[in-house]
């Protein structure tokens, strides 16, 4: 298609449209090339149809955007990750409706691991060799004041303070904003982080920074970074990048989450929900100190009981030995004139051994006839009444 100028008196002027679509049919007619770089920024969704990746001149930093077709991409079965040095077959292109300038490529081949990458990987195994990833202390519950070290005027400062005070507003937070890319980053971050695990009742360190590409998040990888937040007094929970992004840092951590608002969450707890759990526990608290207490009681009762029991037998014996120690009343008279009987016997025994064989004993004078009556009126009442016999039908 042929590009038109507009002509406004002696001058042409050309549309953006009009420029784009000229530069880009200038382009398509450049040949195709092999350009080496390392990848970086690799974009991959199953609902596209394109993979995007960035690919980058290690020796001065120089980038072109690479685009290529996601069903060509998977045959390739390359399965490259960033960080990794590749050779890509094909020829520039210009997007027209947004003048992206990139590079179509048609073939990608592995040249080996980039040199950042070796470089991580070098230093991951010298760190992990020497324990600086073992150590992993648990969280706060309920954290006196957070300190929270991130970018000026970066949205993830702002997510990090909206979704804390969302959840628990009483908490108080402490803010150092500092470099999070570019040469001073390393130690403008270390520097930050020593001044807020030293503020005072500061009980955990949140470090956050928005997502980025694979050279931004560099610094977070620096081995004094790591070194630093390994030895900080209080647990550090990190939040770099996206949620495929790993920077050396999130190892060393205490704890890592995929973004700022996650890392808010891990901080802090929701109000709502504690205090939903504080009145679960209270309720149950409740209902195991009542149960604990009628059980108790029933214990109580029953225990009352049996001494009632015991008490009242144990009156009943004494009153059974007590009767058997003691005759009725009724039983009285018989028992003393039987005695007195026994006695006499007894007197009448004695004299009768007590006598000579050739003196006689003088016989009593005899009774008149009211002593005689008076006497078997006395013995008639000393004597019971015999028994009636009982008739049966």
């Amino acid at each position: 298609m042929k590009v038109e100028a507009l002509q406004y008196g002696d001058r042409k002027v050309y549309t953006v449209a009009s420029f784009n679509r000229g530069v880009a049919d200038w382009l398509s007619r450049l040949p195709t090339i092999w350009v080496e770089g390392e990848v970086t920024e690799l974009r991959r969704n199953a609902r596209w149809q394109s993979v995007f990746f960035t690919l980058k001149d290690p020796s001065d930093g120089a980038c072109v955007g690479v685009t290529i077709a996601r069903s060509r991409f998977d045959a390739l079965r390359l399965d490259l990750a960033d960080g990794e040095r590749a050779h890509v077959f094909g020829r520039p292109e210009l997007f027209e409706a947004k003048g992206d300038y990139r590079m179509r490529a048609l073939s990608i081949e592995r040249f080996g691991l980039g040199d950042h990458l070796a470089a991580l990987e070098r230093l991951k195994k010298k760190l992990a060799a020497e324990g600086v990833f073992e150590r992993k202390r648990p969280l706060p519950v309920l954290p006196r004041r957070i300190g929270l070290v991130t970018g000026n005027d970066a949205a993830a400062k702002r997510d990090v303070l909206t979704t804390i005070t969302a959840r628990f507003p009483a908490v108080r937070i402490v803010v150092a904003e500092t470099y999070v890319q570019g040469p001073f980053a390393v130690t403008a971050m270390i520097e930050a982080l020593r001044e807020v695990s030293a503020a005072a009742d500061v009980d955990v360190v949140v470090l956050a920074r928005g997502g980025g590409s694979f050279e931004d998040l560099l610094p977070f990888s620096d081995e004094r970074l790591v070194r630093a937040i390994a030895a900080c007094p209080v647990p550090v929970v990190t939040a770099v990048g996206h949620e495929q992004d790993t920077p050396l840092c999130d190892l060393a951590a205490d704890a890592r989450a995929s973004t700022p608002s996650v890392a808010a969450r891990l901080v802090v707890p929701d109000l709502g929900e504690l205090l939903q759990r504080l009145g679960r526990a209270r309720t149950g608290l409740e209902r195991g100190t009542r149960r604990t207490l009628d059980r108790e009681r029933q214990k109580l009762d029953r225990t009352h009981e049996r001494r009632r029991g015991l008490f009242v037998r144990a009156r009943r014996v004494a009153r059974l030995r007590l009767r058997c120690r003691s005759p009725p009343p009724r039983l009285r008279p018989r028992t003393e004139s039987l005695k007195r009987d026994d006695d006499e016997a007894a007197r009448d025994e004695e004299t009768k051994h007590t006598t000579k064989p050739n003196e006689s004993t003088p016989l009593p004078p005899p009774l008149s006839r009211v002593e005689s009556a008076q006497f078997s009126h006395s013995r008639s009442r000393a004597a019971p009444n015999p028994p009636r016999a009982r008739h049966t039908n």
